[in-house]
């Protein structure tokens, strides 16, 4: 079944590892095949990956778009080693983010990355308004919650992700 994407006058879109910019329309593309595709709005460049949390991200999206995932792994694992010392109860995050790395579901890890980035604007609020710790309801004030399991959404096979 193809994928189905509309994008909007002006928007680009990776396919592969080509930069596509739509015209001064809006356009509705069907794309078949396996090649890796991001929306604009799911695209980080180095210059807005200005957290740690987002460039774990980078990390992975450039996982996502390369052949050569080997030389970009290196580099994730030094920064989430970075981000669980600075903060223990971003581990579910980054063991769910892991686990869909070594499965090969870059685009599952993605999304798992983008969960990450929300925790950390989260514990980045709660420094800021002088917080003693976090609420017992935030997801990832469990250091255990998630850690080393598989979530309903991590069980799902990779035909069923919806990439739009």
């Amino acid at each position: 079944m193809a994928l189905k994407v509309e994008l909007k006058p002006g928007e680009r879109i990776i396919i592969g590892d080509s930069v596509i910019t739509n015209d001064n329309q809006r356009t509705r593309l069907f794309i078949e095949g396996q090649a890796p595709i991001l929306r604009e709005k799911d695209i980080l460049t180095p210059a807005t990956a200005d957290t740690p949390a987002k460039r774990v991200y980078l990390a992975v999206q450039l996982m996502y778009l390369s052949t050569d995932i080997e030389r970009i792994q290196e580099n994730y694992f030094t920064l989430v080693n970075d981000i669980v010392k600075a903060a223990p109860s971003t581990i579910p995050y980054v063991t769910r983010i892991s686990n869909a790395i070594l499965t090969g579901a870059f685009y599952k890890a993605l999304k798992e990355a983008r969960k990450l980035i929300e925790y950390e604007g989260t514990l980045i609020s709660h420094v800021q308004t002088g917080s003693a710790g976090l609420p017992e309801s935030e997801p990832g004030g469990s250091v255990t919650e998630g850690a080393g399991s598989e979530s309903a959404d991590e069980s799902r096979s990779p035909a069923s992700v919806d990439q739009g």
